[in-house]
């Protein structure tokens, strides 16, 4: 097994047995498939996202963890794009 940067191993292809790696497989694509049916069912999310990234690319923060973390910096960009589709949406608006 190999050390990666920042001291941490690479994979080690002999550590699951095959059947293992087949339940590994089975849960990875039965999270993938939840996780797909989760944001299809709440379009706010990708629209929260979008405020993010727009705010992002405009402002272009230099540390971008700590703008993450004040979400007061770009949650009201996606609350005005999710408020205005679900007014859409729902013919309210």
């Amino acid at each position: 097994m190999a050390t990666l940067q920042g001291g941490l191993l690479g994979p080690d292809p002999g550590a699951l047995s095959p059947a293992q790696l087949e339940q590994l497989r089975n849960f990875k694509i039965q999270t993938r498939i939840a996780n797909e049916r989760y944001l299809r069912t709440h379009k706010e999310v990708e629209l929260l996202l979008g405020g993010f990234f727009r705010e992002m690319f405009l402002k272009r923060p230099d540390n971008i963890l700590e703008f993450a973390a004040d979400s007061r910096a770009w949650l009201s960009s996606g609350r005005v794009f999710a408020e205005k589709a679900y007014l859409s949406e729902t013919g309210a608006g």
